[in-house]
């Protein structure tokens, strides 16, 4: 019998130094000014939009990413004792592992419910009564839901908080503000109160605002860093982009919107481009753009980035993987981060 060794076990492979790449949340980190009484107000909150953080939480959310992330080793175990719920009644693989890796990072435990058939729900009852379960079980509820309507069902409910980790179309916060982090970690300047010329960005949303949760809640945040921003480019093939009123509230916020039609054209002006191809409808889910591809060939400006939620399709080549346009993979990565930074200023005792 013949033995195949893949060539890349051929040779020892150095493991990779964890001081790599921390340069960057070290800049941002330097760039904002450590307040810690604003996120101190998030304590023993829900997080269910992106409306409820201020623009001085938000940032601040992203300074103490950046610190968790050059730390990399964490002193004490602040979430010691205390379990999260952690309730995925759909598809999920970055933001459940996500939310469970930092719960565990910061030395908690971890209920896992990942299909309702399971649970009293098979049996019919009530979203109010299943929350008022969870009162006594855990000490925090992440839910991810194809429905809607059930977080908000839930925290009527609640009096431990609960985290909205994708309700169908509606919101996904936390995605968002890992986005948020992946951005003001490329470009720290956008923090600024007043933002020079030369710094402000062009962002290109290839996607759907009024059916993508992902988006919806990215251009709210967006909204919080207006002045650093020029101009947002809905790409689009649908009409109606925008739920009613979607568009004037995040305009009265300051953003400058415009949609179009055509990528090729449009793709130069972007520094920023972020990119879904799906939305979660109930069980199954509804392709959006799914004309628009990037790939090497796309003509993309130089340093520009490319985000995406993940999981990706047809719509992001993998030949894009080894150029600096790949900031997805960053995007990821930092999500466990935004989150720990998230849940040790919500779990406070």
């Amino acid at each position: 019998m013949v033995t195949k060794v893949h060539p890349k076990l051929k040779e020892p492979v150095e493991a990779e130094n964890w001081t790599d790449g921390i340069e960057q949340p070290l800049a941002l980190m330097d760039q904002i000014e450590e307040d810690i009484a604003s996120t101190a107000e998030l304590a023993n909150h829900s997080v269910v939009s992106a409306r409820q953080f201020s623009r001085v939480q938000l940032i601040q959310l992203c300074r103490l990413a950046a610190k968790f992330e050059t730390q990399q080793s964490f002193g004490q175990f602040p979430l010691t004792g205390k379990i999260l719920i952690s309730a995925f009644y759909e598809p999920s693989t970055r933001t459940r592992l996500s939310f469970e890796s930092v719960w565990q990072r910061l030395g908690g435990d971890i209920i896992s419910i990942t299909d309702p058939s399971t649970t009293g729900i098979a049996k019919g009852e009530s979203l109010k009564d299943i929350a008022e379960m969870m009162n006594h079980y855990g000490d925090v509820v992440v839910l991810r839901d194809s429905n809607e309507a059930a977080i908000y069902e839930m925290l009527e409910a609640t009096r431990i908080p609960i985290i909205n980790a994708g309700n169908g179309t509606d919101e996904h916060p936390t995605q968002a503000l890992a986005d948020m982090y992946a951005i003001l970690k490329w470009r720290p300047e956008l923090v600024m109160d007043k933002v020079n010329d030369e710094h402000k960005i062009t962002i290109g949303i290839i996607g759907n605002p009024g059916r993508m949760r992902t988006v919806r809640s990215l251009l709210l945040f967006l909204a919080q860093i207006s002045p650093a921003i020029t101009e947002v480019v809905i790409i689009s093939n649908s009409t109606d982009s925008f739920d009613e009123g979607q568009r004037e509230e995040l305009e009265a916020e300051g953003l400058t919107i415009r949609t179009s039609s055509e990528l090729e054209p449009e793709l130069p002006n972007f520094d920023v481009v972020y990119i879904n191809a799906i939305a979660w409808v109930g069980n199954s889910y509804e392709e959006h753009g799914a004309e628009y591809k990037l790939s090497k060939a796309s003509p993309l400006k130089k340093g520009a980035i490319i985000l995406h939620p993940l999981a990706r399709g047809e719509e992001l080549s993998s030949d894009l993987d080894d150029t600096e346009h790949n900031w997805y993979f960053a995007q990821a990565r930092g999500a466990v981060f935004a989150r720990m930074a998230l849940m040790s200023s919500l779990v406070r005792f």
